[in-house]
């Protein structure tokens, strides 16, 4: 049974969808996920090499762990040639620019801007209530935070982590509810395939059990529901402004203000008193955390009905 999107909550995303169904062919789709896989492996790699020729030191081997900053810097910046890879797949394959797979400039902005305020009030709200409860809103799994950086010194590196931080976010954004949304989407008219496609690679990149060990199938799921509403967002929005804005935040929070001591801790202000690997610990915060993106995303709801 296929959803006539012209008359659905998704009628925006229908209209984002419109320029791709021309070349919409599976052989298309397959090719260019192939592709963006190919192009932004061999740029990463020819950069990397040739950073680690350039500017040799200690950052080098902190690379897999991302814990030192330029570490995490080197890593966040890469996600670059994922959005140069979609891009150039986007001219090949299908005939597209970029701009035209993120949304409308204008209503994009607004969209992300609306977001961002209500998730500063959102945030701002959960902030008192963690420090006006006794044992805070997770149950003072967090009550033993271990200081990472020197708040001036994290402030020096703060528009530099941030730009990163986006350029990552926005790069998974722009494959994941970008390309791979709307191509499955102008090929398949019932939303379950092209809301839960993306959302399960989405979900299967964030597999990593040498960090996270029994608990890893468990950030799996986390990260398949984030990106099932991030599609959903999209989807109502008709951009990847809202979804960009959450993501955005939500990485502030993981990699800039309360890293894990596991890995990814190079920027982060605080380190929080358990790994990714704690087997109950994580498993109440995954549940808290995920609360909280629901919360976000019906925040973006409202904005983008105003």
């Amino acid at each position: 049974m296929s959803i006539d999107p012209a008359t659905s909550a998704y009628a925006a995303h229908a209209r984002l969808v419109d320029p791709a169904r021309p070349r919409s062919e599976i052989w298309r789709i397959l090719l260019g996920i192939f592709l963006i896989g190919v192009i932004s492996y061999a740029a990463t790699h020819a950069v990397l090499q040739f950073l680690i020729a350039v500017f040799p030191g200690a950052w080098i081997g902190d690379l897999p762990t991302g814990k030192s900053p330029v570490a995490m810097l080197v890593l966040l910046g890469s996600f670059v040639f994922v959005t140069f890879a979609v891009a150039a797949v986007l001219r090949l394959l299908h005939q597209r620019r970029l701009a035209g797979l993120i949304g409308p400039l204008r209503l994009t902005l607004h969209q992300f801007c609306r977001t961002g305020l209500g998730l500063l009030y959102l945030m701002g709200g959960l902030l008192v209530l963690w420090l006006i409860l006794p044992s805070g809103l997770d149950g003072g799994a967090m009550s033993s935070l271990v200081k990472n950086f020197d708040l001036g010194q994290w402030l020096l590196l703060l528009p530099l982590a941030l730009f990163a931080v986006f350029v990552q976010i926005s790069a998974e954004e722009i494959l994941f509810r970008g390309y791979l949304q709307q191509a499955l989407a102008a090929r398949f008219s019932h939303p379950v395939i092209w809301l839960l496609v993306p959302s399960i690679l989405f979900a299967i990149g964030h597999y990593a059990p040498a960090d996270a060990g029994v608990n890893a199938p468990l950030i799996v799921l986390w990260a398949g529901g984030f990106g099932f509403l991030m599609a959903d967002l999209t989807a109502r929005a008709g951009t990847l402004g809202p979804a960009i804005a959450i993501h955005f935040a939500n990485n502030i929070i993981a990699i800039l203000l309360f890293g894990s001591p596991t890995s990814l801790s190079g920027l982060a202000l605080y380190l929080v008193p358990f790994e990714l690997s704690d087997p109950i610990i994580l498993r109440q915060m995954l549940w808290l955390d995920f609360a909280i993106v629901g919360l976000c995303w019906l925040v973006a709801r409202l904005a983008i009905r105003r």
